[in-house]
């Protein structure tokens, strides 16, 4: 079959594109650096054009107020042009738990992101993952200083991006969902437990001071960024970090 990746050349694009290759299709990434815009909609049409499946991977460039208008920019691009293109499978990766944090602005753009394509009259699939493994690093960094990390201790299960490139790949190359497959780490740990382990890794000294207030986490309750029932992709945290 065709892909057209668009967001092909990011952390997860990439890879799907290495994926989809293996197994024998045709992938072709798509990104600003291509002469694809999916905001002013330069490129879109003839990157959509013959493909089977579409794979969106774009994101916002922000993760505040701005974020809802870039989703519905570019879904209202990509999908008019993927009807245009005779697209036959539309897929998106989005985030376990996503519908349940309405406080955060990003979250509530995601949704309408995957809202969006539920109206879009093309067969679909969404694949939600829980937290990137490669994230952990920026999520320390918003609120730390030189002696010290605060992070809550939101239940957190953190997967490898290479296995969420694996889980898209195998969606888009199957029969279209209709519906959310959520993907996972095989482990569940506290956001700020996943902190301690991180610099003891690294050899760094900060302290991991428990804070239910600090950094974007803060405003999620419960554990509904984890899910035990989700299909649980095989890399563990301590072997990604070694």
């Amino acid at each position: 079959m065709k892909f057209a990746v668009i967001g092909g050349t990011g952390l997860i694009g990439s890879q799907v594109v290495k994926d989809l290759r293996a197994a024998g299709h045709e992938a072709v990434p798509y990104a600003k650096s291509t002469g694809v815009d999916i905001i002013t909609g330069q490129g879109v049409d003839e990157a959509v054009a013959g493909a089977d499946v579409v794979v969106n991977l774009t994101n916002s460039p922000t993760f505040d107020e701005a974020s809802p208008a870039f989703f519905r920019t570019s879904m209202e691009n990509l999908l008019a042009a993927a009807r245009k293109g005779g697209v036959g499978h539309f897929v998106i990766l989005s985030i376990v738990g996503v519908d349940q944090v309405p406080e955060l602005d990003y979250y509530r753009a995601k949704v309408l992101q995957e809202e969006l394509l539920q109206a879009g009259q093309i067969p679909y699939s969404i694949v939600r993952a829980t937290q990137f493994m490669e994230f952990m690093d920026a999520a320390m960094s918003w609120t730390a200083d030189a002696d010290a990390v605060r992070l809550p201790a939101t239940p957190i299960q953190p997967i490898a991006a290479k296995d969420v490139a694996a889980a898209v790949a195998e969606v888009a190359a199957g029969t279209p969902l209709n519906g959310i497959r959520n993907i996972g780490g095989p482990d569940v740990f506290g956001l700020d437990e996943l902190g301690r382990i991180t610099l003891s890794h690294k050899g760094d000294k900060r302290t991991v001071v428990t804070d239910p207030t600090a950094g974007m986490f803060a405003a999620v309750k419960g554990d509904v960024l984890t899910d035990k029932n989700a299909h649980l992709a095989p890399t563990h945290y301590t072997d990604w970090l070694s």
